[in-house]
């Protein structure tokens, strides 16, 4: 008996193809929205991005337009149909309350996708690509801040991830808000001098320390996020008012990250702390209160930082729904993805 063996490389190619499976994971931002495509084996296929998809800012029909939008993108790079995709995960900006959970599932429905999916709050994402079997606590401190956990078996704790009104502090804006009130117990005697005082004044322009509390009142002047990178300047240079409005905004972040660790109850455990945002660039002075009040509560608790892109983390929740196992496709995805970041530019 003749058996007929292929050698075309163009059938071959087209062969397993056929028999391949494909995953997508879907970062979704505020200000940009990022799409991943790997094969069954943890090989990135396609990149796709486009613009801002947080429901708080253009709806959920802008949410659906930016994911469609970054999913065409990637498909068109993969070569492959909607139809080969297997598994997706999507992590979703704004998705912050469960309230919150079919109207985002609506707007990932008219993808049309015919597959599982699922759908988390955006920092988790960056927990499953960060940790180095998916599970642990993520604490993100950007120009706010946020906390989520996630354990083996799928418990999840959580915070708002709304700030200060419900007692969350962490982020840039924070700091920025801690120093303004320190330069004013400064201007108004309550407090010590401090050179955040000087600081803020050339900063903003202003004459003296009196305009400068004026200004702020009647909105001459306006401060943001970034002013932050300015307290770690004063506080490395030794004042001790920035030091502690930074040591006291770290501590309150590591309050918060007990309250979700102890919500999933893995205090006794050891896992990992991934840390995300800009807000770690300031180093140890932020970095080690907030370890030490972590650590005092979990001390089997590591620290990680993010420097894989999140939406790696929504195609290992896409294997994950599907019922692929993640952990022996991780690192080579990591790795495809790193290679494959030089085309995203």
């Amino acid at each position: 008996m003749t058996c007929f063996i292929p050698t075309d490389p163009i059938f071959l190619n087209s062969l397993r193809k056929m028999t391949m499976k494909y995953y997508l994971g879907i970062d979704v931002g505020g200000t940009k929205t990022h799409a991943l495509i790997a094969d069954e084996h943890g090989t990135v296929r396609g990149f796709g991005a486009a613009g801002p998809g947080n429901h708080e800012g253009v709806g959920y029909d802008g949410l659906a337009t930016a994911m469609q939008a970054s999913l065409q993108a990637a498909l068109a790079q993969a070569h492959i149909s909607l139809s080969e995709i297997a598994g997706a995960g999507f992590g979703i900006a704004g998705y912050d309350f469960p309230s919150e959970r079919q109207p985002t599932l609506d707007a990932i429905a008219t993808l049309g996708l015919d597959c599982p999916v699922e759908a988390v709050n955006d920092v988790v994402i960056g927990l499953i690509a960060g940790a180095s079997h998916g599970w642990g606590v993520v604490v993100d401190a950007g120009t706010g801040c946020n906390v989520r956990g996630r354990t083996a078996d799928g418990r999840e704790g959580w915070v708002t991830g709304c700030g200060s009104l419900f007692g969350e502090y962490g982020g840039a804006g924070d700091i920025v808000f801690r120093a303004v009130q320190a330069i004013s117990h400064h201007w108004s005697r309550r407090g010590p001098a401090t050179a955040l005082s000087e600081a803020f004044i050339r900063k903003v322009g202003a004459s003296s320390l009196t305009d400068l509390i004026e200004g702020l009142a009647l909105q001459k002047y306006h401060i943001h996020g970034e002013y932050a990178r300015l307290v770690f300047e004063v506080a490395s240079s030794g004042d001790a008012v920035a030091q502690e409005v930074i040591r006291w905004i770290a501590t309150e972040l590591g309050e918060t990250t007990n309250a979700v660790i102890r919500q999933i109850d893995i205090q006794n455990q050891t896992f990992e702390v991934v840390l995300i945002g800009s807000v770690f660039n300031g180093g140890p002075l932020f970095t080690r209160p907030l370890q030490e009040t972590i650590l005092s509560f979990a001390p089997g608790a590591t620290f990680t930082r993010l420097t894989t892109p999140p939406v790696v983390g929504g195609v290992l929740l896409g294997m994950e729904v599907a019922g692929l196992c993640t952990d022996e496709r991780r690192s080579h995805l990591i790795e495809s993805t790193h290679a494959y970041q030089v085309l995203w530019k």
